[in-house]
């Protein structure tokens, strides 16, 4: 990658290329934690759609131990020079002793969740040596339960965002837990035009281009990835938009979709700009493991 590159060329599906302005000036480095909160098990079919006579494969229903997979739960810690960022909030501690209620039936018959000792949100944060309400920000890319299942964990924090289309469509969904924000102060926020993006939407959270809400929905109704920039490297958090760089070169969605032309529509994107950013990250990776990025 070209460090010195002034702009962004976005090919974008059914249009023409398209160039994003990226010759704003940023200031100081950010630093970007890899964290994982344990594991999840889930059927192979849930990371990558399976063309099947089964009528759900994603549910790893009658489906056999040999099509399931582990993959981590993973979180993002972000030292910005306007205050600490988490994204997504990982397992809460109930998953190790009381995982069935915790999940709801539906939830916990499709996958099953690992803790280990020292991962859970709380833990890693001690850790580093910081606090709740030390965190300025914590992003939920969506509400399913492996990103939000800690969120009472940090309830203390001074700004809980989600995309308003993700919060309305999670209220009374079978597909999401309304329990793991019970009783949280969790704020929406609406995505502003930018036609360089895949839906010609984004939330630029600082108003500076450091830190890019970029709707990326096909999962999700109101799903967004994190787009990172410093002056010199560019870093997408591409939360549940694929599970690993096979699903967007192959354009290979996840098996619970909410618009799979939507879905496919993300996948595009991030294969249209793998060339002209650092890294693209997703949440499941099996081949990400923790560590710390700094953006210079």
């Amino acid at each position: 990658m070209n460090k010195k590159m002034g702009i962004l060329f976005l090919h974008l599906r059914d249009t023409s290329s398209m160039i994003y302005d990226m010759s704003y000036k940023l200031g100081e480095t950010m630093k970007i934690h890899i964290l994982h909160t344990g594991e999840v098990l889930i059927d192979r079919a849930l990371a990558y759609k399976e063309s099947t006579l089964h009528p759900m494969p994603f549910t790893g229903w009658f489906r056999g131990k040999s099509k399931s997979l582990w993959a981590p739960v993973s979180i993002y810690l972000i030292e910005h020079s306007k205050g600490y960022i988490l994204v997504d909030t990982g397992w809460h501690e109930d998953i190790r002793n009381n995982q069935k209620e915790h999940l709801g039936r539906l939830i916990n018959s499709m996958f099953k969740g690992d803790l280990p000792e020292g991962e859970s949100v709380p833990e890693h944060l001690k850790r580093v040596g910081v606090h709740v309400r030390d965190l300025e920000y914590v992003l939920l890319t969506h509400l399913h339960a492996d990103h939000v299942s800690g969120l009472s964990h940090v309830a203390g924090a001074k700004n809980i965002l989600v995309s308003n289309i993700e919060w309305k469509d999670a209220q009374n969904n079978i597909n999401y837990n309304s329990k793991m924000w019970e009783g949280v102060n969790v704020n929406t926020f609406a995505f502003d035009k930018n036609t360089a993006r895949p839906f010609k939407m984004e939330y630029d959270l600082f108003g500076d281009q450091s830190v890019v809400l970029v709707y990326t929905p096909g999962h999700t109704k109101g799903m967004f990835s994190v787009l990172l920039q410093s002056k010199n490297k560019r870093i997408l958090l591409a939360s549940d938009v694929g599970y690993s760089p096979h699903s967007w070169k192959n354009l290979v969605y996840p098996g619970i979709t909410s618009n799979k032309k939507q879905a496919i529509q993300s996948l595009e994107w991030l294969k249209s700009i793998e060339g002209y950013i650092d890294q693209i990250i997703v949440n499941h990776d099996r081949n990400i493991q923790p560590q710390t990025i700094e953006l210079d």
